[in-house]
């Protein structure tokens, strides 16, 4: 049925799009993926093909957001390690110096300030956060005030006077192991690292030791490398580590509205027309 394929949807990166396949439907127009992140496809390879490539950044970026303010709130005050408290058979009394971090007053640095970041921002004000953001370009004046966000030119002074560190960058060539042992010292010792961009951003080994040793505080991870890990990754045993596996998107209202909006694109591109949310090639 090659010959009949004129579009294909991709789901949780399925099914792999590879030269092989390319080359076996002649016919195919446009393949729509099922979130933001592009990082799976060979966006040069399918452009050389002809094929357009859309994503789904507008019905992702709130329940993203969402996910990263829940990891920052559970990591600041320890939510994972006090149910599992609350919840042991041998438990008699409750322990008073299980302290977590305040919230409210503290600094929140952005790295990514698409979609996604920006409405982390939003989130992050009614927390009362003070926030900083680094971004390839500067967001107008008006948006930075909307949400009394301060741009940070240099990565380093954001990771140097953020209480958290937030990621939320495309994986790109130059974003692999964007957060490595000198990003991760010029952090606070008490300082939470945020991820819930893609795993290959953060230098794992390079974080393992800086959670062991006390070079930064805690870590939230929506996402690692490889996912899952394997089940004796140094990671999983940590206390100050809470992992989740890349549910940022995964809520009943986010899928169908992921899938009407690839859907859009598709049919888009079967008529001739712009596509809404088309990836071009770097």
């Amino acid at each position: 049925i090659g010959k009949k394929v004129q579009a294909i949807y991709l789901w949780w990166h399925k099914p792999v799009i590879d030269k092989e396949l390319l080359q076996s439907l002649p016919n195919l127009k446009v393949i729509a993926n099922s979130g933001v992140g592009m990082d799976h496809l060979d966006l040069k390879l399918v452009a050389s093909f002809g094929v357009k490539m859309a994503n789904a950044p507008r019905a992702v970026s709130s329940t993203t957001a969402d996910t990263g303010m829940a990891l920052l709130l559970a990591s600041a005050r320890r939510l994972v390690e006090v149910h599992n408290i609350s919840i042991s058979p041998s438990v008699e009394y409750y322990e008073a110096d299980i302290l977590g971090v305040k919230v409210t007053g503290a600094t929140l640095g952005i790295i990514g300030m698409g979609s996604i970041g920006y409405k982390i921002a939003l989130r992050a004000k009614a927390f009362e956060m003070n926030i900083l953001y680094h971004n390839r370009t500067q967001r107008k004046v008006q948006e930075e005030q909307a949400v009394g966000a301060t741009y940070c030119k240099k990565i380093d002074s954001l990771l140097q006077q953020a209480d958290f560190v937030m990621l939320v960058v495309s994986l790109t060539p130059q974003t692999h192991k964007l957060i490595g042992r000198r990003e991760l010292e010029l952090m606070k010792p008490t300082a939470t690292l945020i991820n819930i961009s893609r795993g290959a951003v953060v230098d794992q080994e390079a974080l393992v030791a800086a959670l062991q040793t006390g070079v930064i505080g805690a870590a939230a991870l929506d996402v690692t490398s490889p996912e899952p890990l394997p089940r004796d990754h140094p990671l999983l045993k940590l206390k100050n580590v809470i992992i989740t596996p890349h549910m940022g998107i995964k809520t009943d209202k986010a899928t169908y509205m992921i899938t009407e909006e690839a859907v859009e694109n598709i049919l888009a591109a079967l008529s001739g027309l712009p596509l809404p949310s088309e990836v071009l090639p770097n």
